[in-house]
């Protein structure tokens, strides 16, 4: 049975899918925000949402609504193309009268634009990337209401284009290998940490630690390994099993180096907390609180202890995500095929492999030292 709050109420949900309630939960918690948003957008964008619940993953649904209810909050505060009030009260005919050229005006203003809460003005700024996502949002809405006759033209043709680079074009960041062992033995023997940090280092070091190890192993994503329980793990079978996207279940070999981690933490300090509730008590990481560890506390260790292997500011310390790609690239240049290395990160096209691959480290140099011809010399004179 899983359970979890909404609107002040005990939400249950029968959890007969054989996956962990806490899974079940995160889902259902994703699935509640979403139909939240729902309620506070005009009802005519029903085809819309079902769209959307169908086709796409509920991270990708949530980012979208969220992109639409900014979408009405923009028409009704910054233009005069409704009269609501609210965003819930627009009409579809206010919404047939919007141009492709009032969507590029909207998706202009999304670049910077700022927010005066009564107290502070924040500027928010979007890249490219960003603008490209709310522009695709923006537009499989117009699609599906031009395809379920609520508006009388696509206009998404005449939406200006907005260039993002190709995936060979990005900086892949990632540590290398001298660089993995720095971050492990500031974990391990505290170098590096302020006398603040320390305190905490000593109640966490071997949870830490076997955080760490498992990004660099196997490449996780941030959601797969603070989803991690401690009956994810079959240790007499030497494995344990993650919950991928789209549901998608996998099951990942121990290697001895995990093993030894988590066999510290999981003995260790582990048994010194307690599980503030059952639902914490078969979380493998967890908070000081007794807590299941949250996605920002891993935020913030990954790029502690990655600013101190980059002998960089904390600010500017790699996320979970680069720690998936240092996997990527330590793999792929230890000779492994991008293929393998595919399956075990679950990318589900190559051509995202190879990335990783195009950035092994002085391929060129590594090539050509390869090369060398035993070529006779005149004598200087």
């Amino acid at each position: 049975m899983a359970r979890t709050t909404y609107d002040s109420k005990e939400f249950k949900s029968h959890n007969k899918s054989g996956k962990p309630d806490n899974i079940v939960e995160k889902e259902n918690d994703i699935y509640m925000e979403c139909e939240a948003i729902q309620k506070e957008l005009p009802s005519f964008m029903r085809s819309y949402f079902t769209y959307l619940k169908g086709n796409v993953l509920p991270m990708t649904r949530l980012a979208y609504l969220h992109d639409i209810r900014f979408f009405t909050n923009y028409l009704i505060n910054e233009t005069d193309l409704t009269g609501a009030k609210t965003t819930r009260d627009i009409t579809s005919d206010e919404f047939n009268n919007i141009t492709a050229a009032d969507i590029n005006l909207f998706i202009d203003y999304c670049r910077k634009y700022m927010v005066d809460d009564g107290e502070t003005v924040t500027v928010f700024e979007n890249n490219n990337r960003s603008l490209a996502r709310k522009k695709s949002s923006v537009s499989v809405m117009f699609k599906q209401l031009y395809r379920a006759g609520i508006i009388d033209k696509n206009i998404t043709d005449g939406f200006d284009p907005i260039r993002v680079g190709k995936p060979g074009e990005r900086e892949i960041k990632a540590l290398q290998d001298d660089e993995v062992m720095i971050m492990l033995d500031a974990v391990t023997n505290g170098t590096g940490l302020t006398n603040h940090e320390r305190v905490y280092w000593e109640k966490t070091k071997m949870r830490d630690k076997a955080i760490l190890v498992m990004f660099v192993t196997y490449g996780l994503r941030l959601s797969e390994l603070q989803q991690l329980n401690l009956s994810s793990f079959n240790f007499s079978r030497g494995e344990f099993k993650i919950y991928r996207k789209r549901g998608k279940e996998s099951i990942m070999p121990l290697n001895r180096s995990v093993q030894i981690v988590l066999d510290d933490y999981i003995n260790g300090e582990r048994n010194t907390v307690i599980a503030e509730n059952s639902a914490a008590e078969d979380a493998l990481f967890l908070s000081l609180q007794g807590r299941r560890i949250t996605e920002r506390a891993i935020r913030e260790l990954v790029k502690k202890y990655t600013s101190i292997a980059l002998n960089t500011s904390r600010r500017s310390g790699y996320s979970p995500h680069k720690l998936r790609a240092t996997a990527a690239t330590s793999l792929i240049g230890r000779g492994n095929s991008i293929y393998d290395v595919a399956a075990l990160l679950d990318h589900e096209q190559v051509t995202t492999t190879q990335l990783y691959a195009r950035h092994k480290m002085n391929v060129k140099r590594d090539l050509v030292s390869d090369m060398e011809w035993e070529l006779e010399r005149k004598d200087e004179e």
